[in-house]
């Protein structure tokens, strides 16, 4: 956080619970908090006019594999097809 930013307090998940009406009053007073669940941080509570955080872009994003890097193999079987799904069917009986 920058030095321009003011004290961002930390609140976790049970204290948002418990105090949710004392949290809201802060946050329309202009306080921010950094919300935490088992002491992980999840998120950030913020006033509606608070300017937006800017985030560096170190590079471009890039796609790369996914479902369209996938091709179908081709099967490759000296037995017709009848004779599969003769197989096929005899595991039902």
């Amino acid at each position: 956080m920058g030095m321009s930013e003011p004290h961002v307090e930390s609140l976790s998940q049970r204290e948002l619970r418990n105090e949710s009406g004392r949290v809201l009053r802060l946050v329309s007073e202009g306080q921010s908090f950094v919300l935490t669940n088992r002491g992980v941080v999840v998120g950030r509570i913020v006033p509606v006019d608070a300017p937006a955080p800017t985030l560096p872009i170190v590079r471009a994003a890039k796609r790369v594999g996914g479902w369209a890097a996938l091709r179908p193999q081709p099967i490759e079987s000296d037995r017709p097809m009848s004779h599969i799904v003769d197989e096929l069917r005899e595991d039902r009986v």
